[in-house]
C-alpha cells in the first residue's frame, strides 16, 4: 500500500519511500547536527532503519515522503536519490489536524528544498481533494532559530513553548509550538 501521492515542485520531488532509500535514511540518523536540531535522542540499527523504510508507507495515521530532486534533463529525472524526509504524522481525521516533521541531509539544508517540500505537503494537506485538513502543527527547538524563521515565513504562528523539554548536550532546549490553519495557508504559485 502506498500512502500519499508523489508531489512535484521546481526543486523537490516528494515520493513514497522505496527499499533503495535505506542507505540515505541511515545517513539521516547518523547526522549529529540533524539529530540535535530535531531533538532526536534515540539511536537506531541499520536493520531498524531498513525495516522502517520497507513498511513506513503502511503505517496508519501518517504520510511519509522521501525528498528527492525534481531536476529533469530531456524529460527524465536527473536523480532519484533521497536527501531528506518530510512527514505528516499524528493525523486526526476527526479534528482534521496533523503534525509536520522535516529532516534534510547537511548538504541540502539552506538551499530551498525544505521550503518547497513544506509548501508541497501543505498544499496536499489543505486541499479539498487532498487530506482536507484544518490545522497542521509542528515543534521546533529554540536552538534552531533558522528553522523557526523559515516556518514563520511560510505562515506558521507561534502558539507556545514547552520549557526544557529536550536535552542538548549538557543543557536543556525548549520546544516552540507552531501551527498553520487552512485559511492562513497561501500557496506559492511556483510550488503548488
Amino acid at each position: 500500500m502506498v500512502r500519499g501521492p508523489q508531489l512535484l515542485g521546481e526543486l523537490a520531488r516528494l515520493r513514497p519511500f522505496v527499499d533503495a532509500d535505506v542507505e540515505r535514511a541511515w545517513d539521516l540518523v547518523q547526522d549529529p547536527e540533524g539529530m540535535r536540531l530535531t531533538g532526536t535522542s534515540a539511536s537506531f540499527t541499520r536493520e531498524q532503519i531498513a525495516a522502517w523504510v520497507h513498511d513506513v508507507q503502511e503505517r496508519p495515521g501518517r504520510y511519509d515522503w522521501a525528498i528527492t530532486s525534481a531536476v529533469q534533463r530531456d524529460g527524465e529525472l536527473v536523480s532519484d536519490e533521497m536527501f531528506g524526509e518530510i512527514v505528516l504524522n499524528e493525523l486526526d481525521e476527526d479534528a482534521r489536524s496533523a503534525n509536520l516533521r522535516l529532516n534534510l541531509l547537511p548538504n541540502y539544508r539552506g538551499r530551498g528544498y525544505g521550503r518547497e517540500a513544506i509548501g508541497l505537503v501543505l498544499g496536499y494537506a489543505f486541499a479539498a481533494d487532498g487530506l482536507a485538513l484544518h490545522r497542521v502543527s509542528l515543534d521546533v527547538l529554540d536552538i534552531n532559530p533558522r528553522a523557526q524563521m523559515l516556518y514563520e515565513s511560510i505562515g506558521f504562528t507561534v502558539e507556545g513553548r514547552l520549557r526544557e523539554v529536550y536535552r542538548d548536550g549538557d543543557r536543556w532546549a525548549d520546544a516552540i509550538m507552531m501551527s498553520i490553519l487552512e485559511h492562513e495557508w497561501e500557496p506559492d504559485g511556483d510550488i503548488v
